[in-house]
């Protein structure tokens, strides 16, 4: 009874049924191209997908505190841009480096401020910040995208090793600090009851406003720091950069298990799911199939995520009543 309580326990969870169907899509495109899963396809797409993995985990952060961030796109291109820029204004490099992370840091503020100071969804307030700083990276470049500084210290976040670029193990150095911080420490369990219950959550005397800005301020950082990792892979700042990413966040976070309604996801579904979207985009290139469906596939996998999800929601819900019954 207690094995089979276990199991079903386990298989309920959001992020092992995205797992599973990893595994299934993983194997799908293998049975069409062989080819799939070589060496060198792998390191291909984990080369650009570690951009993604960070910017999903901010973003599922986020959720789960029971907010959106529709400007982590724009801020994906405007934190390097501004870096660059300013290093070609004779601002030392590593300087550089930390005042462009410090913008991400500062959109990130505005957006919680404006969102819980004013009352608005934060759905209004990051979609119109995704707009000023989508304008402001262009401005930036006058037109014209500016040549990468090469005294940028690019190799220390990009470096190729054999298999791996060096952007892979820093997006599993944010996966794991980030995963003890929200599954193993108060301030995880802060966020998944603000995001559960705010009210709730507020009467058990833990400041929702705090730990709500906190989630806004971390999503604005990694989306810098996730933007700059592109940039010094491409050795290019583009404005374009970053493009719809907000709208691949979400959706790797709600594949990943991430409830639309907050208190509920994990750091683990968020990395699956945008380790899932790369490769399904590679797996339909590799398999011949114009290049369109992916976004269909995409639609369609996040249609069976929120529809499981919702399922497991109600399941969890029916099982607490009759355990309460009991």
């Amino acid at each position: 009874m207690s094995k089979n309580f276990s199991l079903r326990s386990l298989l309920v969870r959001p992020e092992v049924a995205t797992f599973l169907m990893f595994l299934a899509i993983m194997i799908g495109f293998y049975i069409a191209n062989e080819r799939f899963l070589d060496a060198r396809n792998i390191r291909i797409v984990m080369g650009i997908t570690p951009e993604y993995i960070i910017v999903a985990i901010g973003i599922a952060i986020l959720m789960i505190s029971g907010e959106f961030d529709l400007s982590v796109g724009s801020v994906f291109a405007l934190v390097p841009m501004t870096i660059v820029q300013m290093v070609h204004q004779g601002i030392p490099p590593w300087f550089a480096i930390f005042l462009g992370l410090m913008i991400g840091i500062i959109v990130g503020f505005v957006n919680g401020f404006i969102t819980l100071r004013f009352g608005i969804p934060s759905f209004i307030a990051t979609l119109g910040m995704l707009y000023i700083a989508r304008s402001l990276t262009t401005v930036a470049t006058a037109g014209f995208p500016p040549p990468f500084p090469h005294i940028l210290p690019n190799e220390l976040f990009v470096y190729q090793f054999e298999l791996f670029r060096a952007s892979l193990y820093w997006a599993l150095l944010v996966a794991v600090v980030l995963g003890v911080m929200l599954h193993r420490s108060n301030v995880g369990n802060w966020i998944y009851a603000t995001g559960g219950d705010q009210n709730a959550a507020s009467s058990m005397g833990i400041k929702t406003g705090n730990v709500k800005m906190f989630c806004f301020i971390l999503c604005g950082f990694l989306a810098g720091f996730a933007g700059m990792i592109q940039t010094f892979r491409l050795e290019a700042p583009l404005p374009s950069q970053g493009y719809l990413l907000e709208l691949e966040s979400i959706a790797a976070a709600v594949i990943g298990g991430v409830s639309l309604f907050g208190g509920i996801g994990t750091v683990f579904g968020a990395v699956i799911g945008a380790i899932l979207i790369r490769f399904l985009e590679s797996g339909i290139i590799m398999a011949r199939i114009d290049a369109e469906w992916f976004r269909a596939g995409l639609g369609s996998l996040i249609i069976i995520a929120v529809v499981f999800n919702t399922y497991i929601s109600r399941r969890a819900t029916r099982i607490g009543q009759n355990k309460a019954k009991d």
